[in-house]
């Protein structure tokens, strides 16, 4: 029923979030406790499928003393709430097994009589489909597809995926989120390991190929998907996209928190362009919770303590540290 905000365990769970907001971020006002969350998703649970289920599970959240729920409000390529912008592209304006209700403002209001906090977690990010060849999104707009170096669509893990570089792509992503942040009482934002995010894969379409000879003397990209800086030049332009995100949604409400619990770095660079450690470093994030997968509680915490470490000490993050 719910996710864990970090597959660890609660003491280190507990220092991961605390950590990043206070030595990370100047300019949020230090009131952040300690975050004690969950992910209510909408794959292999029910919660989100009535009113009784939602007030359920955030009844056993508040037995439990969670404080904050990451809420999925992009799932499948489907929004979990009523909106314009997927209504004007694909004619579905929320999940169809969802028409008729609102479930994002469904579990505001039951966390509120709680004094839990709501946040909206876009977890598709970037992604447009999952086994379904791109899904309505990409039959409606094709040329927003990523495509390898062969030209095919870019699909990992089962997840096929639109091109996070195309301005029109990240101009649909800015949509969806500022749809919630003007139209919802939530206190923050989520992304994860797929916003911002694309597999190294991808960025061999027609207009990111375009735009890398431009910046390159009329040199196409590297054939490797994995060379160094290649790699960094769609990081960067991704790392641009997070700086806005964080703009925009400041722009509207300064209070509300930008969190982002992204793949564990530098795989997360290597695999899927996300350069998170500048994300902190140039203030685009309020909350970062990077996301742990190990089978022992040792493993856990060696990895914890080494990203951790390794963003102290060789990413210069947090200068003023003793």
């Amino acid at each position: 029923m719910m996710k864990p905000a970090l597959r660890t365990s609660m003491p280190l769970r507990v220092f991961l979030l605390l950590l990043f907001p206070f030595l990370s971020v100047t300019t949020q006002e230090q009131q952040l406790k300690a975050v004690r969350g969950v992910w209510l998703m909408n794959v292999d649970s029910r919660v989100l499928n009535s009113r009784e289920n939602i007030a359920d599970a955030v009844g056993k959240c508040s037995e439990l003393g969670i404080n904050t729920i990451f809420v999925v409000t992009w799932n499948k390529g489907f929004t979990l709430y009523p909106t314009c912008t997927m209504h004007n592209l694909i004619g579905a304006e929320i999940d169809p097994s969802l028409a008729g209700r609102d479930p994002l403002k469904e579990l505001i209001e039951e966390a509120r009589t709680r004094h839990i906090k709501v946040f909206a977690w876009f977890e598709f990010g970037f992604a447009s489909s999952y086994k379904l060849n791109g899904g309505p999104l990409l039959k409606q707009r094709p040329a927003w597809a990523a495509r390898d170096v062969k030209g095919a669509l870019v699909s990992k893990n089962g997840f096929e995926w639109m091109n996070a570089l195309h301005p029109e792509v990240q101009d649909f992503m800015i949509s969806l989120v500022m749809e919630v942040v003007r139209g919802y009482d939530i206190n923050g934002i989520q992304g994860d390991d797929r916003l911002p995010a694309m597999p190294s894969e991808g960025g061999y379409d027609s207009f990111t190929i375009a735009e890398y000879r431009k910046e390159h003397n009329g040199v196409n990209p590297p054939s490797n998907h994995k060379d160094p800086s290649w790699l960094q030049w769609r990081a960067d332009k991704l790392n641009r996209f997070m700086k806005r995100l964080y703009d925009s949604v400041k722009t509207h409400n300064p209070k509300l928190i930008v969190a982002s619990s992204p793949s564990i770095y530098p795989w997360s660079l290597e695999e899927y362009l996300q350069d998170w450690p500048t994300w902190v470093r140039e203030g685009s994030v309020d909350l970062v919770s990077p996301q742990l997968y190990r089978y022992k509680r040792e493993d856990d915490r060696k990895v914890l303590e080494k990203s951790v470490q390794r963003q102290i000490e060789k990413k210069n993050l947090f200068p003023d540290l003793p």
